[in-house]
């Protein structure tokens, strides 16, 4: 017997992509917009903030340099906002509603990303304290960002392109990551051109003028403006149906919101919303979510660790690429600003040449391919490429052919993009039950974010030589090296496409049938309805 299915739901599934859709996968993207430009634009001007404040005259004959805990606390401190937020969020999400909080995640962003601009203090270390606090905040509001965005748009979308709408929503972070680099390249050409700065080699202490502490202000503050900008329309947004129908239990409320947006007559169902949801009330903690959904957690979970670990190293990876392929001249032989605009110049060539466009690859096939193919073809794509870079790393590196090195280096992000980076995003949306979906992906997301503190701090001290020839420039102990450190992700890499493997398909497929909600059973067990449970409240 076919499985008994609300109205409500069944149009929402058939619907083709409408002006409802796309101005939702707007108002999700615009705040994915803003959460990128934020979460990387300190990579930016990181280099700056150490030519500023930690500069000592006399010293060794270096530009300053943020000390490598430092350094690591102020990517940290986002980081472990970040989790906080896709925990909080996400959970919020499944007890309160996803519309009540979705407004709250950008004023978050905005608030943190203007103090983090006005970051004060007595002294550099006061500054980069205040600095951490305030970008804790800003990853509690980006955090909670991704939870939200993936499940509202997850639940809006038809069944045949759901995926390439909540990739969409994801795909704004490309252009969140140029727009940072565009604003770092006019603030630091501007301000560069009116100081006229000499090289730190010809003068060290003319080398950093004053207009250079605005500069990286100006950069971080600029983040709050798009944030800004969408708070108004996600106040204005409906709650999704699939909350009100099957969590909320509101069935009237449902088809009167989804009437009115997709101008059609849906009744209300109220008995069969008392059936569908009958004995559904179990908790992400208890004994039969672990049967039924157990593995899927593990699988997006893992597999977001995974990427996190590959894809943050992949950008702290950026500096020793880009110096090793003489697209960024040695420290001393620039002045601060100078240096800034190099940095995010051959950062914006990346984000032009490889992240951006698979990120649109992955919105274009992630409905034709199906949303494992595309992670497992990332994972090993990746793989391939690290392989063959570290490989070959020393001839790549020499003369002649830093133009190869530029090329194979930006592939990987291409394939992260048109892969685990999109997919892992967008699968924790599918698979779960409506009342646990923002929680599971939340958790999720965390993982991720695991993954990406892994990556930053564990990477950033295994990158340097290992002969220790770079700690009098860099300040950090030796370690491992860049290639050696390449053979290390390639073999993560690996570790990705065998969690994969834990992951259903849900490509053409209901939210309903994939998960097994509303009277459609993944196992058959639905009548267990008597299991135990460690934590129902959860």
């Amino acid at each position: 017997m076919a499985p008994e299915k609300l109205q409500v739901l069944h149009a929402l599934d058939e619907a083709g992509t409408q002006r409802y859709h796309v101005r939702a996968v707007v108002i999700a993207g615009t705040g994915f917009f803003a959460d990128a430009y934020d979460l990387f634009c300190i990579t930016l001007v990181t280099k700056l903030l150490g030519r500023i404040y930690y500069h000592a005259p006399g010293g060794r004959g270096e530009p300053g340099r943020l000390p490598p805990r430092l350094e690591a606390a102020i990517g940290g401190a986002t980081f472990c906002g970040m989790v906080a937020g896709q925990l909080l969020f996400g959970w919020l999400g499944d007890r309160a509603g996803r519309k009540r909080f979705y407004g709250k995640t950008v004023l978050l962003m905005a608030a943190g990303s203007f103090l983090s601009g006005l970051s004060f203090g007595n002294s550099a270390g006061g500054v980069m304290a205040t600095l951490c606090f305030f970008r804790f905040w800003l990853g509690v509001g980006v955090g909670g960002d991704y939870p939200l965005s993936a499940t509202i748009v997850a639940e809006y979308a038809g069944k045949r392109t759901r995926g390439a709408l909540v990739a969409a929503v994801f795909a704004m972070e490309g252009f969140g990551v140029l727009a940072g680099c565009i604003v770092t390249l006019v603030v630091s050409a501007t301000l560069q051109a009116r100081s006229a700065a000499p090289a730190f080699e010809a003068d060290p202490a003319a080398s950093t003028p004053p207009h250079a502490d605005y500069a990286w202000r100006i950069v971080l503050m600029a983040g709050a403006v798009p944030a800004c900008l969408t708070y108004r329309w996600r106040k204005r947004m409906p709650e999704t149906a699939r909350y009100t129908a099957l969590v909320a239990r509101d069935a009237g409320r449902a088809a009167r919101d989804m009437s009115r947006v997709l101008d059609v007559d849906i009744a209300g169902e109220p008995d069969k919303v008392d059936r569908l949801t009958r004995g559904r009330d179990y908790g992400v903690l208890s004994l039969r979510f672990a049967r039924r959904h157990g593995l899927h957690l593990l699988g997006a979970a893992a597999s977001w660790f995974v990427l996190g670990v590959v894809f943050y190293f992949q950008n702290i990876l950026q500096g020793h690429i880009f110096s090793d392929a003489g697209w960024v001249p040695r420290a001393r032989a620039m002045s601060a600003l100078e240096e800034a605009y190099r940095v995010s110049r051959a950062q914006a060539i990346i984000a032009l040449c490889g992240a951006l466009p698979g990120y649109w690859f992955a919105v274009a096939f992630v409905d034709v391919l199906g949303r494992k193919a595309i992670q497992f073809l990332g994972f090993a794509m990746m793989a391939g490429f690290m392989l063959a870079i570290a490989a070959l790393y020393d001839g790549l590196a020499s003369p002649g052919r830093q133009a190869w090195l530029l090329a194979m280096y930006t592939f990987t992000f291409f394939f992260a993009n048109f892969g685990p980076n999109s997919t892992t995003f967008i699968v924790p949306a599918e698979i779960f039950p409506a009342r646990l979906r923002a929680t599971c992906h939340g958790m999720s997301a965390a993982a991720g974010k695991a993954g990406a503190i892994v990556g930053t701090f564990g990477f950033m001290y295994a990158a340097q030589k290992a002969d220790g020839s770079e700690a009098a420039e860099t300040g950090y102990p030796s370690g491992i090296s860049v290639r050696a450190s390449l053979f290390v992700l390639a073999a993560s890499n690996v570790l990705g496409i065998l969690f994969t493997c834990l992951l259903p398909e849900p490509k053409g497929r209901s939210l309903e049938e994939v998960s097994g909600d509303g009277g459609e059973s993944l196992n058959g067990d639905d009548a267990d309805v008597g299991d135990s449970q460690i934590l129902p409240s959860l």
